[in-house]
Parts: C-alpha cells; sequence; structure tokens
C-alpha cells in the first residue's frame, strides 16, 4: 500500500491553522489513493504538538524531536529528507507558507522528486494532480509529475477546509540524526503589514469594477466599517492601482474563509471563485443575471449595488 505524508506546521510553539488544511487534503487524496495517511511534526516539542493533530483521516502520528526551540530551516529540510527516506511516500504535503518555501524545494530539488506550490486543488488520477494558478492568475494549471516516484506539494493556506472531527490514531517517534544548526534564532521581529490582514476577518465586503470609478471607493470603505465588515476587492481594483494587493481576493491574491462575503459588482471571473470557496455563505449583488459569480453565490440579488449600498447605508446609519 502506497503512503500519503502530511508534515504539520508549528510556530512558537503552536501548531499553524494550516496544519489541519493539510490533514484534511492528505486524507482525501489517501483516499482516493486507496494510501496509508501520516501525519507527522518535527519540532522541539513535538509530542505535545501531536495531540493537536488527532483528527480523523489520520493512520498514524510520526513525531520527530529536534534540536532547536524555534524553525531552522536546515533542521526542518533534514526532518523531511528522513521522514521520506523512511516511509517512501508517493506524495509529500505541506503549507505554501514561507517556513515550507525556506526548505521543500531544496528537498525536492537534492532527491529529484516532483514539485509544486501554491497548490489550490488537489485529486488523484493514477497519481497526484495538482492546480494552480498560471499566468499571473489568469489561467489555471494542472500539473502531474510523469517519471517521478514522488511529488512534494505546498497547498495554499485557506483553501481546503480543515480536518476538525477528533480521533485517536496510534503515534510513533521517528528519530533523526541531526546535523548541527546552520543558524542561531535571535528573536521575533513582526513585519509592519501596512494594511489589514483579509485572511483573518469574518466578514468582508468585496467590491469590483462593477462600482465604475475610483471616485467611488472611499464610499464602500465607510460602508463597510459601518457595517463592521472589512474592505477586500477583486483584482482588476488593484490592476488599476486603486486599492494595494493585501486587500485583493482570488488566485493571484488572498484566499479567504469568512463567515459572510458580500460582494458588490463582482462578476466572479474563475479566479475570484478560487478565493472564496471556503467562505461560509456568500452573497452576491450584481446587475447581470448571467454573472458567473450566482453560480457560487448562496444568496443572490439583481439589483443596481449602487441602490443597495444606499438602502444599507440606510440601515447601519
Amino acid at each position: 500500500m502506497s503512503t500519503i505524508l502530511t508534515i504539520a506546521e508549528a510556530r512558537r510553539g503552536e501548531l499553524s491553522p494550516v496544519s489541519h488544511e493539510l490533514i484534511a487534503a492528505g486524507a482525501s487524496l489517501a483516499a482516493a489513493a486507496g494510501a496509508r495517511h501520516l501525519v507527522a511534526v518535527a519540532s522541539a516539542d513535538a509530542e505535545a504538538l501531536a495531540d493537536g493533530l488527532a483528527r480523523s483521516g489520520v493512520d498514524e502520528l510520526l513525531t520527530v524531536t529536534t534540536p532547536t526551540e524555534h524553525f531552522d530551516a536546515h533542521v526542518a529540510q533534514q526532518a523531511a529528507e528522513a521522514l521520506i527516506e523512511a516511509e517512501d511516500p508517493v506524495v509529500v504535503l505541506l503549507g505554501h507558507t514561507v517556513d515550507s518555501l525556506g526548505f521543500a524545494p531544496a528537498v525536492a530539488a537534492r532527491g529529484g522528486h516532483g514539485f509544486a506550490s501554491d497548490v489550490t486543488e488537489l485529486r488523484w488520477e493514477d497519481g497526484p494532480v495538482a492546480v494552480r494558478g498560471a499566468y499571473g492568475g489568469k489561467l489555471a494549471a494542472e500539473l502531474d509529475f510523469p517519471g517521478k516516484s514522488r511529488a512534494i506539494l505546498l497547498l495554499r493556506s485557506g483553501t481546503f477546509a480543515p480536518a476538525i472531527e477528533p480521533a485517536s490514531p496510534p503515534r510513533r517517534a521517528v528519530e533523526v540524526a541531526f546535523g548541527a544548526p546552520a543558524a542561531e534564532h535571535r528573536g521575533f521581529t513582526e513585519a509592519a503589514s501596512g494594511d489589514l490582514d483579509i485572511t483573518q476577518s469574518e466578514f468582508l465586503l468585496s467590491v469590483g469594477r462593477g462600482i465604475g470609478e475610483q471616485e467611488n471607493l472611499p464610499r464602500f470603505e465607510a460602508l463597510a466599517e459601518a457595517m463592521g465588515a472589512t474592505l477586500s476587492v477583486s483584482r482588476p481594483l488593484v490592476d488599476a492601482g486603486w486599492q494595494t494587493s493585501a486587500r485583493q481576493v482570488g488566485q493571484s491574491g488572498k484566499t479567504v474563509t469568512p463567515k459572510v462575503y458580500l460582494a458588490l459588482g463582482i462578476s466572479g471571473a474563475v479566479q475570484h471563485v478560487a478565493g472564496i470557496r471556503g467562505a461560509e455563505t456568500i452573497i452576491a449583488v450584481n446587475s447581470d443575471p448571467e454573472a458567473p459569480i450566482f453560480r457560487v453565490a448562496h444568496y443572490g440579488a439583481v439589483a443596481d449595488l449602487f441602490e443597495v449600498a444606499d438602502a444599507l447605508e440606510r440601515h447601519f446609519a
């Protein structure tokens, strides 16, 4: 039986949210492939972190105790290579994160494995098939890995629904002979984003080219504030320079999972829809009854977005 290996991620002694998304994706892929699903965590406190990875769809939990308290790319690379050698997986799943990008490409290059980053869809067709954006997010590329016995895939955070059902899979410690750490951790410095993180918002009010002119944007910024929402935008507004990429939703922007996603004047191109599939409730307002956004919206209104904005402004005044 073949093996799917998911490598969880931790930072500052806590599991990263992407870890449970990876578990769900790995469990689904393993079921389709008829494979075992192993989930590993490499950390100084791996045993404690493993408790949070005990989820349905995990056949076995693997723990690797590292010699460094904080993330070190060279240590993570050694752990990943040791796990691959010991378990011989056909697919290795990691998050498309700054940490994984620091070592996963090197693991793939050294081992001659297939590799894909920023994966937004995953399926099994006599082997793994990964879907990711291409040509600046204008196209979706489907990648398979002919001639490769193994593929390392980095999955975009927020794209896959997380595994939440607890379980009690068996657990096994994997011993790794680590070399000396290549770096010394000196502390954390938070980067100044200069903007809100829309991926953490539970309510997004998103506007697209339907608002017409840049001069109309402040009105929707004020409306979002009045409604307790975070303003986000579709790609055309970023391309036009009306907003920063930090607020862009879509395949070439941010993948979001709010409780409510209110889309005003957004047509719903496939690249945009790829970024909102995890939203609990999608509400769309567009004057075009054939707009693709209505195919994914839970609620929709064929209406003038400015008339809807008028009504919302009166209600939340």
